[in-house]
């Protein structure tokens, strides 16, 4: 059993809807042969470290309870930006026999090699936001003085 979640800022950043990223999603779980158990989405809650998420609390709840054992999503940076949060998912999947497949950043944790791209895509995602917080601080103390 799969679950799939979907976020409202693909939809604003790439221009596709929640809808459209629904149906590329089941596309790829029924091109690589997934059951489709529950789809999560936390419309409108950004990745971000400490956001409050209730469907991905609710998706690893059922995850725990053996209801589903793959979390099926658009993009890596969907799930997380965070090193630190990436680190906790992946041992929460391990520790739950789970796994992780990203459609369009083509990462299944199945494998070592697997679990390495997603590490590593999360550092340059988590990288990009603190670049892009650093611009921001200096172009408001730009505009302060």
């Amino acid at each position: 059993m799969r679950s799939i979640g979907v976020s409202t800022e693909d939809q604003a950043r790439e221009g596709f809807s929640l809808p459209e990223q629904e149906k590329r999603l089941r596309a790829m779980c029924e091109f690589k042969g997934y059951d489709i158990y529950k789809v999560y989405k936390d419309a409108g809650i950004s990745a971000k470290t400490g956001n409050k998420r209730p469907a991905f609390e609710e998706l690893k709840e059922d995850i725990r309870n053996k209801k589903c054992n793959t979390i099926v999503v658009l993009k890596l940076d969907r799930l997380t930006r965070s090193v630190y949060d990436m680190e906790d998912i992946m041992k929460f999947l391990e520790d739950n026999n789970a796994y992780l497949d990203c459609a369009n950043d083509d990462i299944n944790t199945t494998s070592a090699n697997g679990r390495m791209v997603a590490r590593l895509l999360t550092t340059v995602s988590q990288n990009e936001i603190e670049r892009t917080s650093e611009r921001t601080k200096i172009g408001l103390e730009g505009r302060r003085s």
